[in-house]
């Protein structure tokens, strides 16, 4: 499983994402590999236009998407197909981000389109690590699967707000104190913990995590470790390790 698509099981349904350290850049390369993919969001996601084929805002996306899918070729450059990758948000929040929509919202847009649904599902404030508060994620019902993310660049930094985004709670549920190493084994428990990489999965859906930022063997190295805890503490099918920003499976570990 060499591409991103197959390693995530991505290819149809509604995929979330989760944790911290390269949701967007995971769900950008999605994005671009697969055909007719609609890009969306439940919590605030930076401006995107760049990397989709069009951006529709608007607070009807069910009727959005039903009017490109049904536009002929003259009101949709060469047809509708053109307007794929397509965004889809309810709003624009300042200058820098759109807002997400309700997750019930997405599920509607999961039920009406009949290509794979992308869904940014959780905040991180560009850190390495984090775990969810009461109201985190919104990760919709109707949910194909969950890629919870982390980064693999947390390992022996400090336990500190600099690389975790709210790093209390992930030394609550890794039985470590704010300011401590973050190890291999800290990172892997937290993507398997139900209050962690695992909260908020409907039932149903498959949970695929993602180690993020291996870049070379010593990276890899690491991965690995915290791949390892993963499969010791909860039932995934496989962990995915990659170096999103060149868009790259490392090795699917399962």
């Amino acid at each position: 499983m060499n591409d991103i698509v197959d390693a995530l099981g991505a290819a149809a349904g509604t995929t979330c994402l989760v944790g911290a350290g390269g949701k967007k850049t995971t769900l950008y390369a999605l994005a671009d590999r697969l055909d007719r993919a609609v890009l969306t969001a439940t919590v605030r996601i930076p401006i995107f236009d760049r990397e989709v084929a069009a951006v529709r805002v608007t607070g009807d996306p069910v009727s959005a998407l039903d009017a490109i899918e049904g536009a002929d070729a003259a009101e949709v450059a060469n047809g509708p197909e053109d307007a794929f990758p397509l965004g889809l948000v309810p709003e624009r929040e300042r200058d820098d981000r759109y807002r997400g929509y309700d997750p019930a919202v997405v599920d509607e847009i999961g039920a009406a389109h009949d290509g794979p649904v992308l869904v940014k599902a959780d905040g991180a404030r560009t850190r390495l690590l984090k775990a969810p508060n009461d109201r985190e994620p919104q990760v919709p019902a109707g949910a194909d699967r969950v890629i919870p993310v982390a980064s693999v660049g947390a390992v022996g930094e400090p336990l500190t707000a600099e690389t975790v985004h709210r790093p209390e709670r992930v030394a609550a549920i890794a039985d470590a104190a704010v300011g401590d190493e973050i190890t291999p084994e800290l990172v892997g428990g937290v993507l398997a913990h139900e209050r962690g990489g695992l909260k908020g999965i409907p039932d149903g859906a498959t949970a695929v995590p993602l180690v993020n930022a291996v870049d070379d063997a010593d990276d890899e190295a690491t991965a690995r470790e915290i791949a390892r805890v993963v499969h010791e503490r909860a039932d995934v099918p496989r962990v995915v390790l990659a170096r999103m920003i060149e868009g790259e499976i490392v090795d699917v570990v399962e």
